[in-house]
Formats: structure tokens, sequence, C-alpha cells
């Protein structure tokens, strides 16, 4: 065992270790709020698509879902939006690119005229590039 006997100064000894403990602490509550926001962010409108066995498509970076409930109400990108007033909401979320694509799904429970009667509104609205969604079998 070794003893310090010199007691003549009052000065603490300077540390030049860098304490990384409250830096990781920091790191993990990150990491854990980012875990359980990065699903909340990706919310989506809760629809049941029907099955396909069609190739998957390249999907862009920022799609435009027109979505047709199974209470055949029409929902643009997570906002219900009116049959008469699709036309300029779609106007608005295009910024008027009459070629940008729409994606158009629906749920299993919505009858075949429906999603034509929501064909026919887009077709009216002059946009012609319109993509079926459907689920992966």
């Amino acid at each position: 065992m070794s003893v310090k006997l010199d007691h003549g100064s009052d000065d603490l000894e300077e540390n030049h270790e860098i304490n990384v403990t409250p830096f990781i602490d920091v790191m993990l509550v990150l990491l854990i709020v980012f875990m359980v926001a990065a699903p909340l962010a990706t919310a989506d409108v809760p629809v049941d698509l029907p099955g396909t066995t069609a190739e998957r498509q390249a999907r862009p970076d920022a799609p435009l879902y027109l979505t047709v409930k199974s209470d055949l109400s029409l929902v643009l990108k997570d906002r219900p939006v009116k049959r008469e007033a699709l036309g300029q909401a779609l106007d608005e979320a295009t910024g008027g690119n009459k070629q940008e694509r729409i994606f158009l799904r629906a749920d299993k429970a919505v009858p075949y005229g429906e999603l034509m009667e929501a064909m026919n509104v887009l077709r009216a609205a002059g946009y012609l590039k319109v993509a079926l969604v459907g689920l992966e079998e």
C-alpha cells in the first residue's frame, strides 16, 4: 500500500480524460425516441387492399395517393376531399402538374363501379397518369 503524505496543496489535479457516459446516455435516448417516432411519421389511411401478382414497380419518393375508402369517401394523401373538390385539391397537391402520376387505391369492399367513377373524376380533372395500388401476394 502506498500513502501520499504531501498535503501541501489544495488544488485538484486536472483530469484529461473525457467522460463519455452522458454522451452515450443522450444517444441512447435519441435512438429510442426516433425508433418510436418513425412509424408514427408514416401514418397512413387504413384501407384493406386486394392482392396482386403483378411485378413490383419502383415507388417514387413522394407518391400522391388517392384512396377510396370502404364508405366510398375519397382521401387525397391523408386529407378527406369531396368528389366535387377533387380537381382543385389535386391541382393544389401537384402544383398544377397534370403529368404527375396519381396512385389510386381502394378498399376490397368498394364496388368496381365506384372505382371507375373515381377514375372518371381523375380523367375529368385532366390527370391521365393513374396507377392502381394493390398488395403483393
